[in-house]
């Protein structure tokens, strides 16, 4: 197989299967009639693995980093599904850090091919089964597997977990899982299972009751991470990490309640050693020091809150790049934006990119000083040639953003 081959074999995929990264809703099919085909298909890998389910608005991605890390410092062979991907397909689908193997991608999509008519899934449920056969081709002893959007009708929720977590609840997705906090908080509480241990980080009560509920229904335990008092830290430094270490301190301690060794020495080493162990990038990621630029993929509301918030601690003037979708409130973001900055905008190079010029009377009675750019690389090379000594830069807004940067970027760097 050839990187060409590859390639073109991805692209089918891309193709015949609209995903959420490029096309939106009209790639999403909630339910889980499509993927239980699927996997009876390929004869049920999924029931012959030993699973974690990570669910949550914002931080899931951040906390089965971490709890991989974790758990491959204790000695495990650790598979990791998260989504979407920054650079690479691969990226979605990792062992122990290493991205999913192309020669297996490649195999598995001519599989993909050939499903029986009945079949017709999304890209997100080609990706979840593939993932689902590498890890248990590869014989993993334990696969974190982050829920793609919502939970109840995600196709992850076909798993039957060791432990799951819900990092948080926050609007995001609205136009698919429900206008109010209740409704989306409703839709993440639907990956619980039965006498399934269920570990919540959200310090919201209206939140914590609707998980309580259900945890009720389906007899799980409920724990509440946000009462969890430690010291621990990470080398993924983001001001937000700590509500995620807390949900990964508390996930660990289920694990090892199931005879699962982590050591405390296991945990520290893990939550400090994430970008190694893991090869994560993207939250609240040092891409230079001179100048000091920062990438972080928050995206909605909540997260962009802390991400600003943050930014707004460090005292320095800042030239901020941002790029939105088509379903982004951008008004809502204008009364986000981080103080004594200057700012770069453009349009992702994505099918569901929005063009700032849309915007551009929201930039204008923000009284802001603004740029529109044709390209995130373009506003990246503005910002860093505006950018003088004691200055920084921001790269964010969007996964998509800061994917498009890091891959015309993160090789020069290196």
């Amino acid at each position: 197989m050839t990187n060409t081959q590859y390639l073109e074999a991805v692209e089918w995929l891309f193709v015949q299967a609209p995903n959420y990264q490029t096309d939106g809703q009209k790639a999403y099919k909630p339910g889980l009639e499509n993927i239980t085909k699927l996997c009876a298909f390929f004869d049920n890998p999924q029931e012959k693995i030993q699973c974690i389910h990570i669910g949550g608005t914002n931080g899931k991605g951040s906390t089965s980093n971490m709890l991989a890390s974790v758990l491959q410092e204790s000695g495990y062979k650790i598979g990791l599904y998260n989504s979407p991907h920054l650079i690479d397909f691969t990226e979605r689908i990792k062992i122990n850090g290493k991205n999913c193997d192309k020669e297996f991608v490649f195999n598995f999509i001519q599989k993909l091919k050939n499903l029986p008519e009945d079949i017709r899934p999304s890209f997100f449920e080609f990706t979840t089964i593939m993932a689902f056969e590498y890890f248990y081709q590869q014989k993993v002893d334990f696969a974190i597997i982050e829920v793609g959007l919502g939970g109840r009708l995600d196709s992850t929720n076909i798993i039957k977990p060791l432990v799951s977590a819900i990092t948080n609840v926050q609007l995001d997705h609205q136009n698919i899982l429900g206008d109010t906090i209740e409704e989306i908080a409703r839709e993440k509480a639907g990956i619980i299972k039965n006498n399934t241990p269920i570990i919540s980080g959200d310090e919201n009560e209206t939140v914590q009751d609707i998980i309580k509920e259900k945890a009720e229904e389906e007899n799980a335990q409920f724990i509440d991470a946000s009462l969890l008092k430690t010291d621990f830290s990470s080398d993924l430094k983001g001001n937000y990490q700590g509500k995620n270490i807390r949900v990964v301190v508390a996930l660990v301690e289920e694990l090892r309640k199931l005879d699962i060794t982590i050591t405390g020495n296991n945990l520290e080493k893990g939550l400090l050693n994430v970008h190694r162990n893991t090869g994560f990038i993207g939250r609240w990621f040092e891409f230079s020091k001179d100048p000091l630029t920062i990438c972080d993929t928050a995206h909605n509301q909540a997260g962009l809150e802390q991400v600003f918030a943050q930014l707004n601690s460090i005292k320095k003037h800042k030239h901020v790049i941002l790029g939105f979708v088509n379903d982004k409130k951008i008004d809502d973001v204008m009364n986000l934006l981080p103080e004594n900055s200057d700012f770069y905008f453009a349009k992702p190079s994505i099918n569901r990119g929005r063009d700032p010029k849309e915007y551009e009377d929201l930039l204008q009675k923000a009284k802001i000083n603004y740029k529109i750019s044709n390209s995130i690389q373009e506003a990246y090379l503005s910002a860093k040639q505006e950018c003088t000594k004691g200055e920084m830069i921001f790269i964010g807004g969007s996964n998509f953003v800061v994917g498009e940067f890091l891959e015309k970027n993160l090789e020069i760097s290196r």
